[in-house]
């Protein structure tokens, strides 16, 4: 079954932690020091949410700047996960390597997400991929106009292509994409990144 723990695989997209080298547009509002406690704190609720889930875990990291990309340094992260370098290219080049891989592994449904979003939850990524059983594609869309979730249960190359990252087009340009391909589309409920100042101010009123 496409629900069964070897078939389900979920990729998260991260960098190991890193001064000056995480959340640079909101270092920008409130330092590197301050950022870098933050990404820690969005590490935190990633792990936890992909803790939960039952399936199969690859972390994806970029070279560190000052830091080695080694096992032991990412096992103080992600204990338990396997993982794998970024290969060098765009966003879109970068996930659609991840998911390739995943389904020539044997992979029946796949679940990319970032360390942006901290009100992802394990009740979330196990919805997505209940989703997938009877739809093509499941998104998580983002209120900033990305998405922190993409899913599927077969390889869609065009989703990778012909996007501008990090902006309001990116979800549209999907959903655009998907229709066109005839693809049968489920969505999560719409959540906040946390990108900016603003974003963090968002997260922070409604924990309280």
């Amino acid at each position: 079954m496409a629900n069964s723990f070897h078939q389900r695989h979920l990729l998260i997209f991260a960098r190991l932690p890193e001064l000056g080298q995480v959340k640079t547009r909101l270092a920008q509002s409130i330092g590197d020091e301050a950022t870098l406690a933050l990404y820690r704190e969005l590490l935190a609720r990633t792990r936890a949410a992909a803790d939960g889930f039952g399936g199969q875990k690859t972390v994806w990291l970029p070279q560190p700047v000052s830091l080695p990309l080694t096992p032991e340094a990412v096992a103080a992260e992600w204990p338990g996960y396997a993982w794998r370098p970024q290969p060098p290219s765009d966003l879109g080049g970068k996930m659609q390597l991840a998911f390739t891989l995943a389904f020539t592994a044997g992979a029946a449904s796949v679940v990319i997400i970032g360390t942006d979003c901290p009100g992802l939850t394990t009740k979330l990524l196990n919805q997505a991929f209940a989703l997938l059983i009877t739809h093509d594609v499941v998104v998580g869309p983002a209120a900033d106009g990305g998405y922190y979730l993409l899913g599927m249960k077969t390889l869609q190359e065009e989703l990778f292509q012909n996007k501008t990252w990090s902006t309001a087009s990116v979800l549209p340009d999907t959903l655009a994409d998907a229709a066109r391909l005839g693809l049968h589309v489920a969505r999560l409920p719409t959540l906040h990144d946390v990108d900016t100042a603003d974003d963090l101010a968002v997260w922070r009123a409604t924990e309280n």
